[in-house]
């Protein structure tokens, strides 16, 4: 494995890869000027959230995963794209991609999607400097995902897919945050974010991992910015949350027979929450362009009087236009109780 300053290292003693005549230049969400190949069908994904956005759009141009799908996972996707192989990842925790196999891959674009922070730019520039594959870093905000698909249907050549995806985004975020904006911010369900076997690492403000979860509610733990976080069962308690949203089963299963968790308020009113997780999360995990039916199913959670939508037909109509493949009545109410 390798992580970020290695690889960078790494790129001034590999081989240059031949300079690619380019057609156009486009400029990336970061500002920079990208130059596209005339024709775009080979791209490597940075990570999992570019990984799935390429997916969503263009499946054929995808060269591989960052990390191997499980068959589990493959039954709600093209088995033919979602068995290809590990290629690792350039960005985010746990670097694992070999610079070599990245070259080996010859892709005609490497596609980043998050955060466009200086550490990002740079290492962008470095890679696509030294590789001569362009690199593109697009906006991985959830805000964002309408700008992104259109930015990313420029790069590959595939707008007017692109545009009905963006479209479906920003139709989603209208609709949804219009009906709760009578809510005051003040009087927004008090949500906590539960991560981990026990609970206790959570999202803090202003953290990808719980960005639905506030544009909908208030995130209990968001006084603090910052990422994700170990606390206590001590501040939970304090909190006193009306509403808890996990990702993990674990913890789902046992919060309401711990003594511990007893007294929280979202406990005793039954409103702990299991996130589907199939073949990608809803609410994070990862924090990618999957979070768009999240968003339905935590509106749903939070204000039910305001969104009579059936979650079964939302589901249906949104793993048929992503995912590319209609999932069965039984693949759906898997997914709906949240396993694995």
């Amino acid at each position: 494995m390798i992580d970020r300053r290695t690889l960078i290292a790494g790129l001034t003693a590999a081989s240059i890869a031949p300079r690619r005549a380019s057609a156009a230049t486009v400029n990336d969400a970061a500002g920079r000027a990208v130059p596209i190949p005339a024709k775009v069908s080979r791209v490597f994904p940075a990570g999992p959230p570019a990984a799935i956005l390429l997916y969503t759009l263009a499946p054929e141009m995808l060269i591989g995963w960052p990390r191997a799908n499980r068959p589990e996972e493959c039954v709600y996707m093209l088995p033919e794209i979602c068995t290809r192989p590990e290629v690792g990842r350039i960005t985010g925790r746990g670097n694992t991609a070999n610079l070599e196999t990245v070259l080996a891959l010859r892709p005609d674009l490497i596609l980043d999607i998050g955060s466009t922070s200086a550490t990002f730019v740079s290492l962008a520039d470095r890679v696509q400097e030294q590789t001569g594959i362009p690199y593109a870093l697009l906006d991985g905000r959830f805000a964002a995902i309408a700008r992104t698909y259109r930015s990313l249907g420029e790069l590959i050549g595939r707008s007017a897919d692109a545009e009905k995806h963006a479209r479906y985004a920003e139709d989603t975020l209208k609709t949804v945050l219009g009906r709760i904006e009578p809510f005051a911010a003040g009087a927004r369900p008090r949500v906590y974010y539960a991560r981990g076997p026990r609970g206790l690492a959570t999202g803090l403000g202003g953290s990808i991992n719980v960005e639905t979860i506030e544009l909908l509610g208030r995130n209990v733990a968001g006084e603090t910015q910052g990422g994700l976080a170990n606390v206590s069962i001590e501040q939970i308690l304090l909190w006193n949350p009306d509403v808890i949203v996990t990702i993990d089963q674990e913890f789902a299963a046992a919060v309401r027979s711990d003594p511990s968790w007893a007294s929280v308020k979202a406990v005793r009113d039954n409103r702990v929450h299991l996130s589907p997780k199939m073949p990608f999360g809803w609410v994070d995990f990862p924090p990618g362009v999957n979070r768009l039916i999240g968003l339905w199913w935590l509106a749903k959670i939070l204000y039910p009087e305001r969104f009579p939508e059936d979650l079964r037909a939302l589901t249906r109509d949104f793993y048929t236009r992503f995912y590319h493949l209609t999932p069965s009545a039984a693949r759906i109410d898997h997914v709906l109780a949240g396993r694995d």
